[in-house]
């Protein structure tokens, strides 16, 4: 238990640092970014890295590793953050972030990216290409490694996603852990008034998969359902993570405009002092 402890307040700091790092790849000078996505899904990917996955940022193609994919590939720069802040990268490297010839692109590109598994992006794909990976995972023998993908609510409209979810049924993929990051708003406005997706856990049943919600920025939560994956045997599974977009910058939370937006410098400085805040209290804690 205090080993549980002891990650996850390492997984709370360093989901901190990538939402300061968020802040900084987007700069405050009219350069638009996907704050509200990355932003809410930095809990869990800050679990992925900090705790969870089996990889070594020395050694990005390490046989038997687990994999990450983000399918909604306009938040890879969380991603970004949490393979820098882990060793992957120099951390200063990702503020070049969409820059000409910088190896950090607004998509994932894995021939340019050490440690992305996939280039993603085109909504729905994603899922597919898990399957895919575990698929093959299971033929090499690394049958206690895992695929992680994370896919937003909003992307859930792409057919191609449940296409992949019953061929994960079907195949028995109980080495992929689906992620979906509810947090209810997508480009355009609430998922509920554009293409309204629900109800998510019912349907994902539905198809076969094993069910696990929990509110995705309570680190307890996070492991606790990493946890419960592993016990799963003969069917994928997915965790419902309900989330709040824009989750850290008390400006950005909840509102729709941050899904891909500028921030003005006042924005950019008052995000980084509010991350910073919350660094130091992590790092006084003990964390």
């Amino acid at each position: 238990m205090a080993d549980k402890a002891k990650s996850m307040r390492k997984a709370a700091l360093l989901a901190a640092k990538i939402r300061y790092d968020v802040v900084r790849m987007i700069g405050g000078k009219g350069d638009v970014g996907h704050l509200g996505g990355s932003c809410s899904s930095a809990d869990i990917v800050a679990a992925l890295y900090g705790a969870r996955m089996k990889h070594d940022p020395k050694n990005p193609d390490m046989h038997g590793r687990d994999k990450c994919l983000y399918s909604k590939g306009h938040a890879v720069i969380a991603q970004y953050a949490a393979m820098a802040e882990t060793g992957y990268f120099p951390v200063e490297e990702i503020y070049t972030l969409k820059s000409y010839g910088s190896r950090f692109q607004g998509h994932p590109d894995r021939l340019k990216t050490p440690g992305i598994e996939a280039g993603t992006g085109s909504l729905g794909q994603g899922l597919s290409v898990a399957n895919g990976m575990a698929l093959a995972m299971k033929l090499d023998g690394w049958d206690d490694s895992k695929v992680y993908c994370i896919m937003g609510d909003g992307e859930l409209a792409e057919g191609q996603i449940w296409e992949a979810a019953m061929a994960g049924a079907v195949y028995k993929l109980d080495n992929v852990v689906g992620i979906v990051d509810k947090n209810n708003l997508q480009a355009m406005g609430a998922v509920v008034d554009r293409f309204d997706t629900n109800p998510l856990p019912e349907k994902w049943a539905s198809f076969g998969w094993h069910v696990i919600e929990i509110d995705g920025h309570n680190l307890e939560e996070i492991f606790a359902a990493f946890d419960e994956s592993d016990t799963v045997k003969g069917k994928p599974t997915v965790i419902i993570a309900n989330t709040v977009k824009g989750k850290g910058i008390s400006f950005a939370e909840n509102v729709v405009g941050f899904h891909n937006g500028a921030l003005t410098k006042d924005q950019y400085e008052q995000g980084l002092r509010e991350m910073e805040a919350v660094i130091a209290e992590l790092e006084r804690e003990g964390a």
